[in-house]
C-alpha cells in the first residue's frame, strides 16, 4: 500500500518551511533527511537517550517519536536554532566547561538544558540530575553538564542584569 504524503507548513527555526511527506513519519527524519538539519542526532529511536531533543512550542520532545502531524501549527526549534548566533548562555558553558567527549548526545542535552533554564533559572543540583535524567551520555560527562548548568544559570543571571 502506498504511503500518502501531505503538504505541510511548519515553521522550523523561526523560518516558514513547506515540506510534502508522510504525517507519521518521525520529525527527526525531516529535519535530517528532507530539510538536511543533521544537529539533532538518531539515538536509540525510542525517545530513551533524548539526543533526538527539540523543541516543539517551547517543550523538550523525542522527535524520533513525535510525528509531523503534531507539529503543524507549532514551532520547531532544533539545536541549529537554539541560538542563531551561537551565543546562548549554555553554549557559551558548555565550551568553557569543555563538556563534550565524544559529542554525540550535546545537541540533545543542551536542547533539554535549555528548557531547564528557562522553567528555573537557579536550578540546584537536584534539579539539574531531574530534569536531565531522560538524557544518556555514554561518554559520562554528567558532572561538567551539571557544572555547565550552573554557569550558563549564572551567565543567564548576569545578562538579565545588565538589560
Amino acid at each position: 500500500m502506498p504511503t500518502i504524503e501531505n503538504t505541510y507548513s511548519l515553521y522550523i527555526n523561526r523560518k516558514e518551511t513547506r515540506v510534502t511527506v508522510s504525517p507519521d513519519m518521525p520529525i527527526l527524519w525531516l529535519l535530517r533527511d528532507v530539510i538536511g538539519l543533521t544537529g539533532t542526532k538518531f539515538g536509540c529511536g525510542m525517545a530513551q537517550c533524548g539526543a533526538c531533543t527539540i523543541h516543539l512550542d517551547g517543550e523538550a520532545v523525542r522527535s524520533c517519536v513525535t510525528s509531523v502531524s503534531r507539529a503543524v501549527g507549532k514551532e520547531i526549534i532544533t539545536i541549529e536554532g537554539l541560538s542563531p548566533e551561537g551565543d546562548h548562555p549554555l553554549q557559551h558553558a558548555w565550551a568553557e566547561v569543555n563538556v563534550p567527549q565524544c559529542g554525540y548526545c550535546q545537541a540533545g542535552q543542551l536542547m533539554s538544558a535549555a528548557v531547564l533554564l528557562r522553567e528555573n533559572p537557579e536550578p540546584t543540583d537536584q534539579d539539574i540530575d531531574d530534569a536531565m535524567s531522560g538524557n544518556i551520555c555514554r561518554c559520562g560527562t554528567y558532572l561538567r553538564i551539571r557544572k555547565a548548568i550552573h554557569l550558563a544559570a549564572a551567565i543567564q543571571k548576569s545578562r538579565a542584569k545588565q538589560s
